[in-house]
C-alpha cells in the first residue's frame, strides 16, 4: 500500500498526530542558526530576482 503526500497529512491529523518533528536535533547548534539568519539569509533573501511577465519557455527565441 502507498500512499501520497496529501494522503499521508490526513492520515497523521486523524490520529492527532504532526507531520513535524515533536523535538530539536541534539546536534542543533543556536548560535550558528541566529548567525545565518541575521547575516546570511538576508543576502540569499535579497538576490531573488524581481517578479515580471515574461514567457516560461527557458529556450531564447533566436536559438530556433
Amino acid at each position: 500500500m502507498s500512499y501520497t503526500v496529501e494522503g499521508t497529512r490526513r492520515l497523521l491529523k486523524r490520529h492527532g498526530w504532526s507531520w513535524q518533528p515533536a523535538r530539536r536535533a541534539i546536534e542543533r547548534d543556536d548560535a550558528a542558526v541566529d548567525l545565518w539568519k541575521k547575516e546570511v539569509w538576508p543576502r540569499v533573501r535579497a538576490s531573488r530576482r524581481p517578479v515580471t511577465a515574461g514567457s516560461s519557455s527557458r529556450t531564447r527565441p533566436v536559438s530556433r
